[in-house]
């Protein structure tokens, strides 16, 4: 049976992440890339999907377990009757190959060892070749070659078992041993191996030396320098682009068929991870992100997308793996977002407002970057009042959804506001002006409920809709606003669950979802940031900084979030790490203590 999702820890090398868990075994790893499919993927069936576990005989879960300092070095302990053990794993940055390096270490006492190594290619539907060669274990199949190699080799006796190679060593205080799986594409000769050692050093080095530059030292230093890690880790260092998640299929409901990639790169987290980065000092993620979405969204404003591959593909076919069962049965199993192909306006707006608070943090302009927000904003202009599948991409009909109005209002706000403050360039102001003023005038009338004096999900529904609380944050309405004074605590108290956000309603029994889709998910946790942002906003930081640290509360041992969070069984749901929820962290801490970038 597969760990519970926060029971896993991240380990990547900036192009590909595998997920570690309490019992030693990593469960998912995609390789050479965070899209490539999955060579091991118990996470999303059983063992046999492939997995590869070291432990101590015969012991369960690890009994403590870290990451080393300000790094993504994890080390996991056992204490055992004959002794202690420490098991370390990481991905060192590459040149050219990937490798997932295992040092086992003696702390105390002897310790005996086993390595259980069940590779399956393409998501765990293939068996691999396995032979010997140069001493050392190669696995090949299609596309993809593994070499496993361990030593010292006379310490280790390495052996086959059903389809698995299995290892066996025993430690005492002070000996190493290490393993490490390095892959490469399989017409290619043997890459050139690393020594494990020398990179376990240089991989701490260069984690805190990249992890020094933060410049918050606020009260939530801990959480803030954590989430920044595990943004880091979620960025494909030869592009820029940030993933969702490293995962794909991890349930929104436990069973459930709430189940999405979310490899891919999403243009509405631009402008909170713009913030995010420039805010804690990291200028160059931050222009590497935007030089990211300047190639994606490059070409005509009406095939823009919601999402891009990791590159900028576009192309993100989704289909699904019957021969996964999926996480605790939650089925189907799906790679590929269909969604890509949605009509979401906001993220027009997002877009502009991203290269926006780009140009107002000092950022190195880019000369074609306000054409880009000039022609984006005309296409806007012409379909701002058609409906859409707004940002939580429903899978329903198409609808006036509120917070994209919202956000073409952003759009003309942002075009206006760097036409008055750079007076280099060009174009119409009051055209921006007179677009902005229609659409406020519209969102106000016909998206807005005064009986219950809240904002609603979509014109003439009786839906709420947590993406409402960014109205203050937006500009959109100032915070002290009757209107807006409303909406939070319609929100609040209408999308509650257990004192955090759920994104909107799916749980009503009469009816299929707003979003076409039965069953429900749990609180949203970056609607859950957003409400701490918008308490703060309004007057009342005793509230957000209780909500805010309840947040933190839910974070695994290792500090990481999920998606979304089960109150009632206290389980975190989703994709796993979740960019958004710790970007919301990392915003959201901030603006507590003052030290948020303001676009």
């Amino acid at each position: 049976m597969t760990q519970l999702i926060e029971d896993y820890a991240l380990i990547g090398d900036l192009q590909t992440a595998a997920l570690v868990g309490r019992d030693g075994s990593i469960d998912w790893l995609c390789l050479p890339r965070f899209d490539s499919a999955a060579c091991f993927a118990a996470l999303l069936g059983d063992k046999d999907n492939g997995h590869w576990r070291i432990a101590p005989n015969g012991a369960g879960n690890c009994t403590r377990r870290a990451y080393r300092g300000n790094t993504l070095v994890l080390e996991s302990v056992w204490e055992t009757r004959s002794g202690t053990v420490k098991v370390t794993d990481f991905m060192p940055q590459r040149d050219k190959a990937p490798d997932v390096v295992r040092i086992i270490e003696g702390i105390s006492g002897t310790v005996s060892m086993r390595s259980t190594l069940r590779l399956r290619f393409d998501y765990g539907n293939i068996v691999p070749w396995m032979r010997r060669s140069k001493g050392h274990r190669v696995a090949v199949a299609g596309p993809d070659a593994v070499w496993l190699r361990s030593g010292p080799e006379d310490r280790v006796k390495t052996w086959g078992q059903q389809f698995s190679t299995c290892s066996s060593c025993t430690v005492t205080e002070g000996e190493r041993i290490a393993f490490v799986l390095t892959w490469h594409p399989s017409h290619e000769p043997q890459p050139e191996f690393i020594d494990p050692f020398e990179a376990l050093e240089h991989s701490v080095e260069d984690w805190e030396e990249w992890s020094s530059r933060c410049r918050y030292a606020g009260p939530y230093a801990e959480s803030v320098q954590r989430s920044l890690i595990t943004l880091k880790a979620l960025t494909y260092a030869p592009t820029g682009g940030i993933v969702a998640a490293p995962t794909t299929s991890l349930p929104e409901e436990i069973g459930g068929v709430r189940n999405w990639d979310y490899r891919f790169c999403w243009l509405r987290d631009s402008t909170l991870t713009l913030s995010a980065l420039v805010s804690a000092g990291y200028l160059d993620e931050a222009a590497a992100w935007r030089d990211w979405l300047l190639r994606a969204v490059a070409g005509d404003p009406a095939d823009l997308q919601i999402m891009y591959g990791i590159s900028g593909e576009r192309r993100l076919p989704e289909v699904e793996l019957p021969w996964l069962r999926g996480y605790e049965g939650s089925a189907p199993v799906r790679i590929g977002n269909e969604a890509v192909k949605q009509l979401q306006l906001d993220v027009y707006g997002e877009v502009i407002d991203s290269l926006h608070l780009a140009r107002s943090s000092g950022l190195v302009a880019k000369p074609h970057a306000w054409n880009l927000q000039l022609s984006l904003l005309g296409f806007l202009e012409s379909t701002w009042r058609e409906p859409d599948e707004g940002l939580w991409e429903v899978r329903g009909p198409r609808r006036h959804y509120v917070y994209s109005k919202v956000m073409a209002w952003v759009a003309a706000d942002r075009a206006v506001r760097a036409l008055e403050e750079h007076p280099t360039l060009r174009g119409d102001a009051d055209r921006w002006r007179a677009m902005r003023d229609e659409v406020h005038r519209e969102v106000c009338e016909k998206g807005f409920d005064p009986e219950r004096n809240t904002f609603t999900q979509s014109y003439g529904s009786t839906e709420l809709d947590a993406a409402t609380l960014l109205i203050p944050r937006l500009g959109f309405l100032p915070p002290d606003d009757p209107r807006v004074l409303g909406t939070i605590e319609a929100v609040r108290t209408g999308l509650a669950h257990n004192g955090f956000i759920r994104r909107y309603t799916t749980d009503r029994r009469d009816r299929i979802a707003v979003d076409g889709l039965p069953g429900s998910e749990g609180a949203f946790l970056a609607c859950s940031f957003w409400l701490v942002d918008a308490l703060r906003l309004t007057g009342r930081e005793k509230e957000a900084c209780e909500l805010f640290e309840r947040l933190l509360s839910l974070r695994n041992d290792v500090g990481l979030l999920a998606e979304e969070y089960d109150a009632a069984t206290g389980r975190q749901l989703g994709n796993f790490p979740q960019a958004y929820s710790h970007i919301g962290l990392v915003v959201s801490a901030l603006a507590l203590t003052g030290e948020e970038t303001a676009g």
